[in-house]
């Protein structure tokens, strides 16, 4: 069991719940970001990947190998620290260069500056609690498939399986992402990375964050 609740915590590290996110919107909404050449297509994503994931991911290593970082795990508060600044820093301007690009949909800006917002705020909390950045992770991550829902997708979607295609409901999305967010809180507590206050406070500002982000993008 818990081998299964570790590879649920990587599989669902909060460094890909953006990544994700723009996954599911081209998934929901094929037409979401205005690219019909593939070489576009894959610069798009590529860019994306590298400073929400890759960048924030090689400075964690790197910290590891100076002694900043005791584990990749970071158990500790203090073990946090330079990890949520180096990674507000990359999302921070991830934001700013999606601000520039006209192809790029405002409901995945806006999905961007929520992470933002999360994560400056748990860099405060964590001076006092060691708020789960899983749970603020899928807390992002279902509040920005109900904006998704809400403002930019079809009511089905096609998926290709096996060469055969089938036509999904959006509201099996939905079941499968509460699903997640349960698994991955769930996870947390049973490897006792965190007590129930911090796995439910994190999942409130991963949450709010996103609804709070939505006033300062202009659809």
């Amino acid at each position: 069991m818990a081998k299964l609740a570790r590879f649920i915590s990587i599989l669902f590290h909060p460094l890909f719940i953006l990544f994700y996110l723009l996954l599911i919107l081209l998934l929901v909404n094929p037409y979401a970001f205005n690219l019909t050449d593939r070489v576009d297509k894959g610069f798009v994503f590529i860019s994306i990947f590298m400073i929400s994931i890759g960048l924030p991911l090689i400075s964690i290593v790197m910290m590891r190998f100076v002694g900043f970082v005791n584990t990749l795990e970071m158990q500790e508060k203090s073990e946090r620290i330079g990890p949520l600044i180096a990674t507000s820093i990359f999302y921070l301007w991830l934001f700013i260069n999606l601000k520039r690009v006209a192809i790029i949909p405002p409901i995945y800006q806006s999905l961007v500056l929520g992470s933002v917002i999360a994560l400056f705020i748990a860099f405060f909390i964590n001076n006092f609690s060691k708020i789960s950045l899983h749970a603020i992770g899928v807390g992002g991550l279902m509040a920005g498939f109900i904006i998704i829902r809400k403002f930019w997708a079809y009511h089905a979607f096609e998926i290709e399986i096996l060469s055969n295609q089938y036509t999904v409901g959006i509201d099996i999305l939905m079941i499968l992402i509460v699903l997640v967010c349960g698994l991955v809180c769930f996870a947390r507590l049973y490897l006792k990375a965190h007590n129930r206050e911090e796995v439910y406070g994190g999942f409130i500002l991963g949450f709010i964050s996103q609804i709070i982000a939505l006033r300062f993008v202009d659809f």
